[in-house]
C-alpha cells in the first residue's frame, strides 16, 4: 500500500510540474506564438519546402524572447527534435536575447553587427562572456518537450551573448518588442533565415542601423587583414550565403559597402 501511495504522489508531482510549465508558457507575453514560429520556420528552410539559404540547407531552430529577455516561443523545422543540430536550441535563444538586449527603439544592432568589435582589440571584446547562459534553464525538463509550445525554457530567461549572424530585434509600432534567433546552419545562412522569419512575421520595421541601407543587415566587409571597414562587419562563410543575402536584403557584400 505504501508503494502505491508513493507512486501516486510521484505521478501527482509530475502532473503538477507539467501543468506549471504549460501555465507559465501561457502567462508570458510574447509577440509570436510557438505554433506560428514553427510554421514560418518551415517555410524558410529548404528541408521543409522553403528556399535555399546558401549554406548546408539544414533543418533549423528558432527562438523568440520578449522585451524583458524572457524566452517566449521556440520551434524546430524538422519532423523530430534530433533532425537539426541539438546545440542550436540554446544558440537560437541566445541570439534572440542578444539582439533584443543590444537594440533600441531608434537603432537596431543584429548579432552579426557585433562580430567585428567583439574580436581581440575591439571595443566589445569580452562581450560574449558578459551574460553567460543559465544551464539550469537550458537543460530543465524533458527533452521530449524541447521545441514545442511546452518547452520548459519558455517563461524563463536563458541569457547568453552571441556575436555572429542569426539574431535580430523585433520592431512594431516604433518599439522593440523582443528578439528572434535562428541557428542550425552556417552563421551566414542563419542570418538569411532569421531575416526571412522576421519579414514573414511582420516585425521588420527597423528605424535605423549600421548597414548601408540603415538597418541591421549583415555587413560582409571583413578584409584580408581581418579588419572590418565599417566597424560592424562579419566574415563570409564559404557558400552561397552572401549571394542570397544580397537578393533578399539580408546582407551586403564588400563591393556594396560604402
Amino acid at each position: 500500500m505504501a508503494h502505491i501511495r508513493t507512486q501516486a504522489v510521484a505521478a501527482c508531482l509530475v502532473l503538477g510540474a507539467s501543468l506549471a510549465v504549460a501555465q507559465s508558457a501561457r502567462a508570458v507575453t510574447c509577440p509570436v506564438l510557438s505554433t506560428k514560429l514553427r510554421q514560418v520556420l518551415q517555410q524558410s528552410v529548404k528541408p521543409s519546402g522553403g528556399p535555399s539559404n546558401g549554406g548546408f540547407d539544414n533543418n533549423e531552430w528558432a527562438a523568440v524572447v520578449n522585451r524583458n529577455g524572457t524566452v517566449c516561443a521556440i520551434a524546430f523545422s524538422g519532423r523530430s527534435v534530433d533532425q537539426q543540430w541539438l546545440a542550436s536550441r540554446a544558440i537560437a535563444a541566445e541570439k534572440a536575447f542578444t539582439a533584443n538586449g543590444m537594440s533600441l527603439p531608434n537603432y537596431a544592432l543584429s548579432t552579426a553587427n557585433l562580430y567585428a568589435q567583439a574580436q581581440p582589440g575591439g571595443y566589445l571584446f569580452g562581450a560574449a562572456l558578459s551574460n553567460p547562459p543559465n544551464p539550469g534553464v537550458l537543460y530543465a525538463g524533458s527533452p521530449a518537450t524541447y521545441g514545442t509550445p511546452t518547452d520548459p525554457m519558455i517563461g524563463k530567461t536563458l541569457g547568453g551573448v552571441i556575436v555572429f549572424a542569426g539574431g535580430l530585434a523585433l520592431y512594431q509600432n516604433g518599439k522593440v518588442v523582443g528578439g528572434i534567433g535562428a541557428s542550425g546552419d552556417t552563421s551566414c545562412a542563419d542570418g538569411n533565415i532569421v531575416w526571412r522569419l522576421r519579414h514573414a512575421l511582420g516585425f521588420d520595421h527597423v528605424p535605423n542601423g549600421p548597414s548601408p541601407k540603415h538597418n541591421d543587415a549583415v555587413i560582409y566587409d571583413i578584409g584580408p587583414n581581418g579588419k572590418s571597414a565599417s566597424g560592424f562587419g562579419h566574415p563570409t562563410c564559404g557558400g552561397k550565403e552572401v549571394t542570397i543575402a544580397e537578393q533578399i536584403g539580408a546582407g551586403y557584400a564588400p563591393g556594396q559597402v560604402k
